[in-house]
């Protein structure tokens, strides 16, 4: 773990921030060569990645809080701290925010919106997949503890706030193989004939699932519904959603065949 890439007199580069912008730059570089392939405008293309980019980020930290909204009441101090700085906070709830910041955008700019998101979905997926590295080198969004032959052990004193010698499932890494792996079957989807609206719900209903899957190895400091836990019924809220449009595409296609 490398919270800090190097350090300069008062002067740190976080490992976090810099990875995180490299995974921006990763998905955006893969967006804009989608939206040339699909016909649409670079430049507004540019510009709705960068808002939903500042809106994930915010809806990320707004989620994160409401998680855990006990213990920051007892400790407000937190709300500002170094560890909450170097915190991912919570995907799903940036991911919900880019989401309504895009239908606004779009509705705005006069954008397909299913072909819009179709364009996006293989760029999110792969700079998820570098973020999560990022969260890997801050200590965050660690995993339940293990004892299996690849479980990672966290030692510095800087490391947000995750349990220090002890070894635990390295969820973050997890993560970050799925995404990879969600980037190459939608990269690859995007590139045969497919209907507007299959890359996104795809997307939506696979990232889901691998989202589910790894939360059980997750550390969990929220409480749990009914047995899972808030990201887990988000998740699923979101995978409903993905196969909604997957069926509605092949629908309207249908009746178009006939």
């Amino acid at each position: 773990m490398y919270p800090k890439l190097f350090t300069i007199g008062s002067f740190s580069l976080p490992t976090y921030g810099l990875l995180v912008a490299l995974g921006f730059l990763a998905g955006l570089s893969v967006t804009l060569r989608l939206a040339k392939r699909a016909g649409l405008p670079t430049e507004q293309i540019t510009n709705l990645a960068i808002y939903c980019a500042l809106a994930g980020i915010a809806g990320a930290k707004v989620f994160m809080f409401l998680f855990d909204w006990r213990f920051y009441l007892q400790n407000p101090g937190e709300f500002f701290s170094w560890a909450t700085l170097q915190a991912a906070g919570v995907f799903h709830g940036g991911l919900i925010a880019a989401l309504i910041l895009a239908i606004l955008y779009m509705r705005r700019h006069a954008l397909p919106p299913l072909g819009t998101m179709d364009c996006f979905a293989p760029g999110i997926a792969l700079g998820h997949a570098i973020g999560r590295l990022g969260c890997f080198a801050a200590g965050c969004c660690w995993g339940k503890e293990c004892h299996l032959p690849w479980a990672v052990t966290f030692r510095s004193q800087e490391a947000a706030q995750v349990p220090l010698n002890v070894p635990l499932h390295p969820t973050q890494l997890y993560e970050t193989a799925a995404n990879l792996i969600l980037f190459g079957i939608l990269y690859r989807l995007f590139n045969r004939a497919h209907r507007e609206g299959e890359i996104i719900g795809w997307y939506l209903v696979l990232y889901s699932i691998i989202r589910f899957i790894i939360e059980f190895f997750r550390n969990h400091e929220q409480s749990l519904v009914a047995g899972l836990s808030l990201t887990q019924w988000i998740a699923a809220g979101l995978l409903v959603l993905g196969a909604a449009i997957l069926v509605r595409v092949r629908t309207v296609s249908l009746v178009h065949q006939h």
